[in-house]
């Protein structure tokens, strides 16, 4: 009997419901928008902060006149989503004179790794992806700019697990752990090994790296003194 009188009720005063909804729609709206126009202020801040701390981390990993810009765009009230009201896109120049584009159709494998990198130094506070892959970070580069990138994934590995294929000893021997990969075939079929190295193994196979087939006393010694330098 309740129930009926409920439903009774609910038929008689039909358009003062309405009505109430209809102020709880309204109220409920602005209260988003309160809070959509908020974080897009907030996002836009960010993202000037981002985009010039990853530029000079670009820099840095030799790509001299490396730009990034987040570009956040306010989108009409009729794309509202549960991520608010904007959309953001990542626009990158790694060349003088060339104005940001979408980085995924500019960017080179190994500009995008860099780039990553930069980032991911950049949000090191505040990160919480567990595990980074980087490959082909070492390409295009040597020497200095290669110890630089060594260092930077060597900082993140501090914080967060941090897997790195690379073929440059000044990057290899940045490394809190050594992992050797090869490819072996017995005429009929190819496999791949992984193996641990450590001790004098990381030497020999950062002196590889620096001296090619032939490996010498003098080679084995820089080896040494780089893996020294690091590792202590």
């Amino acid at each position: 009997m309740n129930q009926l009188q409920q439903e009774l009720d609910q038929l008689d005063n039909a358009d003062t419901h309405l009505a109430t909804l209809k102020q709880q729609v309204e109220t409920l709206w602005n209260a988003y928008l309160t809070q959509a126009n908020g974080l897009s202020n907030s996002r836009q801040d960010a993202a000037r902060r981002l985009g010039t701390q990853v530029s000079e981390g670009m820099r840095s990993l030799g790509m001299p006149n490396g730009l990034l810009a987040v570009e956040v765009t306010v989108l009409d009230e009729a794309k509202a989503s549960v991520n608010g009201l904007d959309q953001i896109e990542f626009l990158v120049s790694a060349n003088p004179g060339q104005p940001p584009k979408p980085l995924a159709k500019v960017a080179s494998g190994g500009e995008l790794s860099r780039i990553s990198l930069a980032i991911q130094v950049a949000t090191a506070s505040c990160t919480q992806v567990p595990t980074l892959i980087f490959d082909e970070v070492d390409v295009g580069i040597g020497g200095g700019i290669a110890e630089i990138v060594g260092r930077l994934l060597r900082q993140l590995g501090n914080t967060q697990q941090v897997l790195c294929v690379t073929h440059l000893p000044q990057v290899a021997s940045q490394g809190h752990q050594h992992l050797l990969v090869e490819k072996g075939s017995n005429g009929q079929e190819t496999h791949t090994s992984l193996g641990r190295l450590e001790g004098d193994s990381r030497v020999s196979e950062i002196a590889r790296m620096l001296g090619g087939v032939e490996i010498t006393s003098h080679t084995l010694n820089h080896a040494r003194e780089m893996v020294e330098r690091v590792h202590g």
